[in-house]
């Protein structure tokens, strides 16, 4: 779908450099976006780099860990410099993080989990605000069915926690940043064929808590199959767009009915 309005703007996109992230940089680039793709600096950045320069679409990177607050905010001043403006932002970078039951779970594993998906989006957030309240814009948080309508998942307290957290802070920057037309809204996939599994590291204390959850063949009831990238990065392209102009603080599950199993 052509969202004309889009072209020319400024998008801003966290863990750009695969999965969700990547796809939806490509997504914004195809609108006629120019894009500030947000990651650790690493070869797979680069990759989507060069792939979106070969679509002709104006591309910066910026390396970043999100939880950092001075990476973040050069960041996102970076992109403002360069464009003058910001559009729309999807702070999509995240962790599963350490899988580990709460008795045995180490306070700096949650530390870190929460840190990177929440004070992450915060971050995000934050440093975007002063680039986008002239003019207003879209802020998309990628959240998860996990910490909203799954907790079957063992040993992801911490993860589900930070998800949940990223659910309750959109709805509370939504109604506080309306005044500036800016739009806050946060999606929640199910299993999306991404890399994140390379940031997940379950523990062998996990065998103690698991409760056994017998799922019905065809478990992800839509497509019988994850998702794909590209899905998500359709919806928060609408997302990004006036399409979706009278929608504002709302989760939106892209799951295929996997969550009401």
């Amino acid at each position: 779908m052509l969202l004309p309005e889009l072209k020319d703007k400024v998008a801003v996109v966290t863990g750009a450099a695969s999965g969700i992230g990547h796809a939806t940089a490509v997504a914004l680039a195809q609108q006629g976006m120019k894009v500030c793709l947000v990651d650790l600096k690493n070869e797979r950045r680069e990759q989507v780099k060069q792939q979106l320069e070969g679509m002709n679409a104006e591309v910066m990177t910026a390396d970043v860990d999100v939880s950092d607050p001075n990476r973040v905010q050069q960041a996102f001043d970076a992109a403002a410099q360069q464009w003058g403006q910001i559009d729309a932002v999807f702070a999509n970078a995240g962790i599963n993080g350490v899988l580990s039951p709460i008795e045995d779970m180490k306070p700096e594993d949650w530390d870190h989990t929460l840190f990177v998906n929440l004070k992450g989006t915060f971050l995000c957030v934050k440093h975007a605000i002063p680039h986008m309240k002239q003019n207003g814009g879209s802020i998309v948080i990628t959240s998860s069915i996990n910490g909203s309508r799954v907790f079957s998942n063992f040993g992801m307290s911490a993860y589900s926690t930070s998800k949940a957290g990223q659910v309750a802070f959109a709805k509370m920057a939504a109604l506080e940043l309306a005044r500036y037309k800016i739009r806050v809204n946060v999606i929640c996939p199910g299993s999306i064929k991404t890399n994140i599994g390379e940031n997940t590291h379950p523990t062998p204390e996990l065998d103690k808590i698991k409760i056994p959850v017998k799922y019905p063949e065809g478990s992800q009831p839509l497509e019988h199959a994850p998702g794909q990238p590209e899905q998500v990065a359709d919806l928060v392209a609408f997302l990004a767009s006036d399409a979706s102009s009278h929608i504002t603080g709302t989760e939106l599950f892209i799951d295929g009915a996997e969550s009401l199993i």
